[in-house]
């Protein structure tokens, strides 16, 4: 006997279906993602916390899920909601289905819905808060949770997945150190820059300038992370003071929102924001398109950068901000996420410019 599920959204359009996940009740803000596979590595994905996904391809879960493919150490939305979910799946590397891996992280998951249609009305309407419940299923009690439930405008979600403490992964042939702020770090951001023989130091959210400059370090990177970039005005002040050091900076996704804040940029809201693995975005320089993966709800506002700013790359689908550098400073910044591979290796240059910067310094 299949349980009912149900997801409401804020406006009050609701769509049935039946649980897939782990049974319970959760508020988030509902996003749609358009990539056919990385199922894993969005579940996982720290920049995910507080959204309900749903996916956007009709089948989900066919390769089950493995121990490597895991951005952080557990999964970080707040539900999934999909059209099918794989009953069968088949890969050498699988320990478990999809449907078990939910179950057993509590994550609840809903099936069996028009998941064209809710990606639909969110384009149409925008992103919105929602709730996704297996047990109450009152429309009317429903609609009064999400309305009282936390929005993301303004909110600190990066409390929720910076690390609690810092922590150092070391290298052989170290060819720099480098200090990683960390919003929401994706585990493959690390592997990216570990394989270039950097020695790494993950500093939380909360550290102070200071304390990050105590350490002999070459470079900074500033995370990926989940919620509003104005949220965190606590890191955008340490950040500033970070920049005045002269010390190469490469921000990733947040950390390109937060980068632009502190150098006197503004952010705002898109309407139901990019989130997938087939992103394109123009270098303005080679006039080459990369194909990117992207997850962000928010956009740093090209027209409020100071003259020392360049932008370097956009996104030809709407004209938005991709990328960004310093004219004078060692610094840049990209909204999409190199790690990822999608292209596979588009963007994968960036961890190498990086490293030249530091080269460069030294």
């Amino acid at each position: 006997m299949k349980q009912e599920g149900i997801l409401l959204l804020e406006d009050g359009r609701a769509f049935r279906g039946y649980s897939c996940g782990a049974f319970g009740e959760r508020t988030g803000e509902i996003v749609f993602n358009t990539s056919m596979t990385g199922y894993q590595e969005i579940l996982t994905d720290p920049s995910y916390c507080g959204q309900i996904v749903n996916m956007t391809y009709p089948l989900i879960g066919n390769y089950g899920v493995n121990d490597e493919d895991v951005e952080s150490d557990k999964p970080q939305v707040q539900g999934f909601v999909v059209k099918e979910i794989s009953k069968r799946f088949s890969n050498f590397r699988a320990k478990m289905s999809l449907s078990s891996y939910l179950k057993k992280n509590n994550i609840v998951a809903i099936e069996g819905i028009d998941t064209r249609a809710l990606t639909r009305h969110i384009r149409d309407k925008g992103a919105m808060k929602a709730i996704i419940s297996t047990l109450d299923l009152n429309r009317e009690s429903l609609q009064k949770k999400v309305e009282n439930a936390p929005g993301i405008i303004g909110g600190d979600l990066v409390q929720m997945v910076s690390c609690k403490e810092k922590y150092i992964i070391p290298c052989k042939d170290k060819r720099a150190k480098i200090a990683v702020f960390d919003f929401g770090v994706k585990l493959n951001i690390l592997r990216q820059l570990t394989s270039l023989n950097c020695e790494l130091i993950v500093f939380p959210a909360q550290t102070k300038a200071e304390e990050i400059l105590k350490e002999d370090i070459d470079g900074i990177l500033l995370s990926n992370g989940p919620g509003d970039p104005e949220g965190v005005p606590y890191v955008i002040e340490e950040v500033a003071k970070l920049i005045k050091t002269k010390i190469p900076i490469f921000g990733i996704c947040l950390g390109h929102q937060i980068l632009c804040l502190a150098l006197s940029g503004k952010t705002y809201k898109l309407k139901f924001g990019h989130r997938g693995a087939n992103q394109p975005v123009l270098d303005l320089k080679t006039r080459k398109i990369d194909i990117t993966s992207q997850n962000h709800g928010f956009c740093v506002d090209i027209k409020s950068l100071p003259e020392t700013i360049e932008k370097t790359h956009i996104n030809p689908n709407d004209n938005t901000l991709e990328g960004m550098a310093h004219r004078e400073l060692p610094i840049f910044s990209v909204q999409y996420h190199p790690e990822a591979s999608p292209g596979p290796h588009d963007s994968s240059y960036l961890f190498n410019r990086f490293i030249e910067k530091l080269v460069e310094r030294s």
